[in-house]
């Protein structure tokens, strides 16, 4: 009986343990339910990913140490100290979270090539001048740290050389100027910094810098009164309306930006604490990277909102060597369809042109960016719309197929862009076929001095030629009967005879009445009696139009070459008004 009771009593343990096991799978694995509403066979639970769970604010921190324990050596230099002035906050951060030296590299690399003025050169010319200038401030501006470190170091490197420079470093006697209280006082040694223009931060920068601790480190400061050396000395420095018993040396601490008391120009110059603090901001913000706003206009796909910003584009090609071009941009642009700004008189306008030249294989060649200001008295505006302003760009090429972007911004007016987009067939000049530039119709075209030979805006050799553009392809070009028709070209591969070692070439030139078909003008020259022994020709012809009536022309240069038998001609039209 009573292992009767202990057989029952074990199989009723087993069979309750089997039970609980059942149920606990059934918790772990709960079936599914289907459409139908029948349920089927379990489903396995996959446990959650320890690697991809949210991070604790413990663990974060932690991982941020080990980060920056992990940068170390030449890449903490380079963030530290290399580009510490230049980098942004996006680029730091990106830089920081790189997980090793391979990305690291790539990062660096990629960094210098999006400020290289030019893409496709070896040598990336920004990080050289950047470089220079670490290595200039470290000479010159070193005061108990490396010069890189200092304020002075900070701006030179950034912005590079001021324009000019207020330099007083003994101090000493100072007379201020009225927007300062005016009055006579002594200072600290300090230096001001003027810059013209500086991207992203305006005209006319001073950047005052003041040595108040005598020891040469020059900190940069935004209160004019940090110079004055006898601010908090009573009764000496005072300011012109403190001498004249309208203000009280005590009032200058009574607040606000500047401790510079009360003068004649006091309410002035508190309208302006804003402007101060602004470009003190800019100034002190890693420089902007110029017109990477218009980048994404470069594709079509990106819409334009505005009123379309239309301009004019003309290309030629000059050759330099076998396997280089010379090929000139010449933009216009309407003054009517730029947005002036009036301020003390002058009517200013600015617009920043972006161009890029890519290859078959979308890669960048050669990048341009330039600001153009237009600047009229305003008395004169209304005359001077009716006039255009050009730029020009000179791209040495390689021979071959391109395609050129160029998209132009009123900066006064953020939403009036302008695109233009078409093909570059740069030509080939063989060595033994007779060949020639494009034949170029000029406003202006005189010789340079020596030493602006080949350099310089609007410089081919030695003549500053100002291209007209037409308004289209098939457009000609439109000269008032007072001016004169320039016309410049150059031929390439003159034979030499093997005995006489000269040329022997014809050009003939002609302008034809395309309204009659008859020529007002033809004539001729032979290379030999010019040029005798060269196998390159340049034309430079300046035609007065006073004595043509209005209407259409076209000019034509035609090149018989007697030694090698072969002829070119090149045609241009123009209009007579």
């Amino acid at each position: 009986m009573t292992t009767s009771r202990r057989l029952v009593s074990g199989m009723a343990l087993f069979f309750l343990l089997m039970m609980g096991v059942r149920i606990l799978s059934a918790q772990a694995t709960p079936a599914t339910p289907q459409a139908d509403g029948v349920t089927k066979g379990p489903v396995t639970v996959e446990k959650p990913d320890p690697l991809k769970r949210p991070l604790s604010d413990k663990e974060k921190i932690a991982q941020q140490k080990a980060l920056k324990q992990e940068l170390k050596g030449v890449y903490k230099k380079w963030v530290d100290e290399d580009v510490r002035w230049i980098i942004t906050d996006q680029e730091m951060q990106a830089f920081k979270s790189l997980g090793n030296d391979e990305e690291r590299d790539q990062f660096i690399e990629n960094f210098w090539l999006r400020r290289n003025p030019n893409p496709d050169s070896p040598d990336n010319e920004f990080r050289e001048e950047h470089y220079a200038r670490i290595a200039y401030a470290n000479e010159h501006f070193a005061a108990g740290k490396p010069g890189w470190k200092t304020d002075r170091g900070h701006i030179y490197i950034a912005f590079g050389k001021p324009d000019n420079i207020d330099s007083h470093p003994s101090g000493g006697n100072y007379e201020r100027p009225m927007e300062e209280g005016g009055g006579n006082t002594s200072t600290f040694p300090f230096e001001i910094w003027h810059y013209r223009y500086l991207e992203g931060v305006g005209d006319n920068i001073d950047v005052e810098f003041v040595d108040s601790c005598m020891c040469g480190d020059y900190h940069m400061t935004i209160d004019r009164s940090e110079k004055d050396a006898l601010k908090h000395t009573p009764g000496a420095g005072q300011t012109l309306y403190e001498q004249m018993g309208m203000a009280k040396q005590a009032d200058r601490m009574s607040g606000g930006l500047e401790q510079l008391g009360t003068g004649p120009m006091s309410q002035q110059q508190q309208s302006k604490q804003f402007d101060r603090l602004d470009t003190y901001a800019k100034l002190t913000a890693p420089p902007v990277i110029k017109f990477k706003d218009m980048e994404s206009y470069m594709t079509t796909s990106k819409i334009l909102t505005g009123p379309p910003f239309l301009f004019d584009v003309r290309t030629d090609y000059v050759k330099v060597t076998n396997d280089t071009i010379l090929v000139p941009i010449t933009l216009q642009i309407k003054n009517s369809d730029i947005t002036f700004v009036n301020k003390d008189g002058v009517a200013t306008g600015t617009v920043n042109i972006l161009g890029r030249v890519t290859n078959l294989n979308h890669k960048a060649i050669q990048t341009f960016e330039d600001p153009v200001g237009v600047q009229v008295p305003s008395e004169l505006l209304a005359r001077k719309r009716n006039d255009a302003s050009v730029y020009w760009k000179a791209l040495p090429l390689r021979p071959g197929l391109y395609k050129i972007d160029i998209v132009i911004k009123d900066v006064n007016n953020p939403d009036h862009i302008g695109r233009w987009q078409r093909s570059l067939n740069v030509p080939r000049y063989d060595d033994d076929r007779l060949a020639s530039s494009s034949l170029i119709l000029a406003g202006t075209m005189e010789r340079v001095p020596s030493r602006d030979i080949g350099a310089g805006n609007f410089v081919i050799g030695d003549t500053h030629i100002v291209p007209r553009v037409p308004t289209s392809i098939a457009s000609p070009v439109t000269f008032h009967r007072a001016q004169s028709l320039n016309f410049w070209m150059q031929v390439y591969n003159l034979g030499i005879d093997e005995k006489s070692k000269q040329n022997g070439a014809t050009i003939e030139y002609q302008i034809l009445d395309l309204a009659t078909n008859k020529a007002v003008l033809q004539t001729q020259e032979q290379t030999v009696k010019t040029n005798p022994n060269a196998d390159q020709f340049t034309i430079e012809k300046s035609l007065p139009l006073a004595s043509l009536q209005p209407g259409k022309y076209q000019v034509s240069i035609k090149v018989n070459d007697g030694v090698t038998k072969q002829q070119i001609a090149e045609s241009a039209p123009f209009i007579v008004d």
